[in-house]
């Protein structure tokens, strides 16, 4: 007699990271043609759109740990071609892996079946055994140890797959990751050039002397690690930086000067500075972005840390202590050592948006000086977005949080002011959030970057709340203008409560609802099913206003997902070109050949960005097989078997 149980075996639901339109795609194309409906504007004429995402290019186990911050580097762009000053604007699509070491040996050694590098979810994860991270970890050493020895086609001496972001400096587009220093491509092919370390780029025919990020000694490894999120300051053009380790000093601090650059500061101070280290920092810390105004930089030592010591403590690696204290360090542009350190309840920022100084006048004298630096950042109330992109649940707080101190599980855009008018108290003076609805990947006009802009774009979630979106896979469904200048003069006639207080305490629903063509809120909506990603905004030709412009964005409808929640073949994406005043119309809809997974941070590059790029005397490329007719000595045909058998034990 059947008693109406299921005894089949059960399918294991596939990972939410590598499913849907997050799974990875292994088509790479050239420059290709697409069509759009709508009407281009002049001003993407000769630029390009492009966005960096983690594309796993081993991925057959389909069972293994992942993490939404994994993966190889993938750069996804649409090039806004005009062949003359009144021609048509064709937009052409590309895509193309980042061509980093890790890359490179992976698809020289197919045996390998997963990814090189240890999943950021099995060092998350609070289940995973001192036994299984150390596995992890020595299979990724003993692999690229292997690379080094004869038979290997590229040998591993960066583990960056930068994959996070793509910036702009000084004649070279970046692609950045933390776990190494950016890596040049070329615009509009998206063809990897080499490694950048501060002082020259790989792939160069005039490399300048020095060495750059890290230095020299046993630690340079470590400490050539750069933020994924370096700042470009619009007016001096000179990139900074920061580099966390493992190490003392945790935390150390560069600037790197353009070409030809005259510094306007006191001639005694290089503006060209490696690795200074930042005093105060004690413990390694999961440190993903940063501050920087035009005179002082942030530094956040928050209390997430990220410590392979923290498995001789019986931690895991990635720790958050709720009871901790969040640390923001100040100090002027050049000089570190004058740090000043502001104390407040713990948070995660994982992304800031802008930072900028206010001055007072003296009324006597005349003279300015900067009485407070200003910062809006994406705060977080707990970790758990670090272990809901692995697909884990977090961990139980082990300390209890006082009650006073207990918040709801939120990321919303927060306003801080530091004080620094009395050198004797190292005072917050305001910090709130600017509206109660969920705000992440921040993007501002490159040229307010650094000064008191008005307006902020962002991506939220409107069909839920930001913790419930957390207990799924993190889809955006609405992008958002803040008019951040009237909320920030609203909540200082009227404050809010200090931390957990909130200006615009409206939901979206509400914000969409109200019809104010005033409102300092303006949301775009996407259609029922279609997602966004980051969006990037464009100027126009002489505009008037701080948001005349358009934002950029990947968009996908997912009714174009099977019944088993995975992409057709033939899914395709769209880049969107959204009106950036009224946050409403889309004025043109650039139809891709294939589908963009959901990724992580774009940029927008110009024309002039893409026309005055560096000369490159070559370009990566996939290692030949010069060894494969040349004879093979009987020692050599031992060694090769004994490799392929190791390459297949560790695959």
């Amino acid at each position: 007699m059947h008693d109406g149980s299921d005894s089949r075996p059960r399918r294991k639901p596939p990972h939410p990271y590598l499913s849907g339109n997050f799974a990875p795609i292994k088509h790479i194309q050239p420059l290709t043609p697409c069509s759009y409906t709508g009407i281009i504007p002049p001003e993407l004429a000769g630029g390009e759109y492009v966005r960096n995402g983690g594309n796993p290019v081993a991925n057959e186990s389909l069972g293994r740990d992942a993490h939404w911050f994994d993966g190889d580097g993938m750069l996804t762009g649409v090039s806004f071609r005009r062949e003359n000053e009144k021609g048509a604007i064709e937009p052409e699509f590309v895509n193309q892996y980042v061509l980093t070491d890790v890359f490179l040996s992976t698809v020289t050694s197919p045996a390998i079946q997963t990814p090189i590098l240890p999943s950021i979810a099995t060092l998350v994860n609070p289940l995973s055994s001192l036994l299984t991270i150390t596995l992890r970890i020595l299979r990724t050493l003993l692999l690229v140890l292997l690379s080094h020895l004869p038979g290997s086609k590229q040998a591993i001496k960066k583990i960056s797959v930068a994959n996070t972001a793509v910036i702009y400096h000084d004649g070279r587009a970046l692609a950045t990751c933390e776990s190494g220093p950016p890596i040049r491509v070329s615009l509009p092919s998206l063809e990897t050039v080499g490694w950048f370390n501060g002082e020259h780029c790989e792939g160069e025919s005039h490399a300048a002397a020095g060495l750059g990020f890290g230095g020299a000694g046993p630690l340079s490894f470590f400490r050539e690690w750069t933020t994924a999120h370096p700042r470009v300051d619009p007016q001096t053009n000179e990139l900074l930086l920061f580099h966390s380790t493992f190490a003392p000093p945790y935390v150390q601090y560069s600037i790197v000067a353009p070409q030809n650059y005259k510094s306007s500061h006191d001639d005694s101070r290089s503006s060209k500075i490696f690795n200074a280290p930042i005093p105060g920092v004690c413990s390694a810390k999961m440190m993903h972005d940063f501050g920087v105004s035009k005179t002082h930089t942030i530094i956040m030592d928050l209390p997430l840390s990220l410590d392979p010591l923290n498995l001789a403590k019986n931690r895991p690696v990635v720790a958050y202590n709720p009871t901790g204290r969040s640390r923001f360090g100040l100090f002027p542009r050049y000089q570190p050592e004058r740090i000043r350190w502001f104390e407040t309840r713990s948070c995660c920022i994982f992304h800031t948006a802008n930072s900028w100084h206010s001055s007072m006048t003296d009324p006597v004298s005349g003279t300015q000086t900067i009485d407070s630096i200003n910062m809006l950042a994406c705060r977080l109330t707990s970790a758990s977005l670090v272990f809901s992109a692995g697909a884990l649940a977090a961990p139980v707080p082990t300390a209890t949080v006082p009650a006073h101190e207990r918040e709801e599980e939120q990321c919303r855009l927060y306003y801080y002011s530091f004080c620094l008018q009395d050198d004797s108290a190292n005072i917050i003076k305001h910090q709130w959030a600017l509206s109660a609805i969920p705000f992440e990947f921040p993007s501002i006009r490159d040229l307010k970057s650094m000064s008191a802009a008005k307006y902020i774009y962002g991506c939220s979630v409107s069909d839920s709340s930001f913790g419930a979106a957390l207990g799924r896979a993190v889809k955006m469904n609405a992008l958002v203008k803040m008019d951040v200048e009237t909320l920030i003069a609203r909540g200082k006639r009227d404050p809010p409560i200090a931390i957990s207080g909130c200006v615009d305490t409206r939901s979206i629903s509400e914000i969409l609802d109200s019809g104010d063509s005033s409102d300092p809120i303006k949301i775009f909506k996407m259609p029922e099913g279609w997602y966004a990603q980051e969006s990037r905004f464009v100027p126009r030709q002489n505009g008037l206003n701080e948001d005349d412009g358009w934002l950029l964005s990947y968009v996908f409808d997912e009714s174009q997902l099977q019944d088993d929640g995975e992409c057709r073949p033939n899914a395709t994406s769209e880049l969107w070109i959204i009106e950036a005043k009224s946050m409403t119309n889309v004025v043109a809809r650039v139809h891709l050949p294939q589908r963009v997974p959901y990724g992580l941070h774009g940029n927008w590059f110009s024309r002039d960005d893409v026309q005055n790029q560096r000369p490159i005397d070559r370009l990566r490329s996939l290692p030949g097989d010069e060894a494969k007719d040349r004879p093979v000595s009987p020692i050599s045909q031992i060694w090769r078997a004994l490799r392929e058998r190791i390459e297949t034990t560790l695959a």
